[in-house]
């Protein structure tokens, strides 16, 4: 994921910024009208151009405008992004929440589930020893990707089709315990806006799992992303 050059990185971190908080297809002229970028109005069209033949952008529908594809979320994440400090007072009292639950293994990984909910603004979950806890499903109601019927009813029934979940966990890859996977990647069309963020923690066989969000593809991953470190870490130091 190197082959990019600063005009098309500087480009594709501006495209996915204004995608992340509108949810439409980022056009050329709001992007000149957004950002300095130091270029013509036609050169950036033509970068967004090359930027789709690679893979990083695509042009959903009819729409003039682009929008980032798995690869250029990934590229974004990997080389672009800058992670969000966690708030001290944040840290604080998502460690407090799950520490109260130390000796009781479900109850915490549930403290944290609903701590990273809270947090994130996203439906939390977590797959321990075949066992689904989840929260938050109210936050994303408001998104227009969870407008449609359909969309909102195939994810919660993820919740009790274990099995489906667990084919989406296993199409992770990477040898990191922190995962994104992407609807489109899933092979369920109903999941095409989603996103699914997740990290694995493995503390002793007995206490192991995943620790994720569920949202749209849009996901704020700068924000979402610290969460999901540091909730290992809390889980990692409750557990000792």
């Amino acid at each position: 994921m190197g082959d990019l050059n600063d005009r098309q990185r500087l480009l594709l971190k501006s495209i996915i910024e204004l995608y992340v908080k509108s949810g439409d297809p980022v056009a050329s002229d709001l992007i000149e009208k957004t950002y300095d970028l130091g270029v013509s109005p036609a050169t950036i069209r033509n970068e967004m151009v090359r930027l789709t033949e690679l893979g990083y952008l695509k042009q959903p529908h009819t729409s003039a405008g682009r929008a980032p594809t798995p690869l250029g979320f990934r590229f974004y994440i990997a080389e672009l992004m800058l992670e969000k400090d966690l708030p001290i007072m944040d840290e604080v009292t998502i460690k407090q929440q799950v520490m109260d639950c130390r000796s009781h293994f479900s109850r915490m990984v549930q403290a944290a589930t609903r701590a990273l909910s809270k947090k994130s603004g996203m439906l939390a979950l977590a797959f321990v020893n075949e066992e689904v806890y989840y929260t938050g499903a109210s936050n994303i109601l408001d998104l227009p990707e969870f407008y449609d019927i359909d969309v909102m009813r195939f994810v919660l029934s993820l919740f009790d089709e274990t099995l489906i979940l667990q084919q989406i966990i296993n199409k992770a890859q990477g040898e990191g315990t922190l995962h994104i996977i992407f609807g489109e990647e899933t092979g369920y069309e109903y999941l095409r806006p989603t996103s699914f963020a997740f990290l694995d923690f493995n503390i002793s066989p007995q206490r192991s799992g995943i620790i994720g969000v569920i949202g749209p593809d849009r996901l704020n991953f700068p924000v979402v992303i610290p969460y999901l470190k540091y909730m290992g870490q809390v889980l990692r130091e409750a557990s000792v």
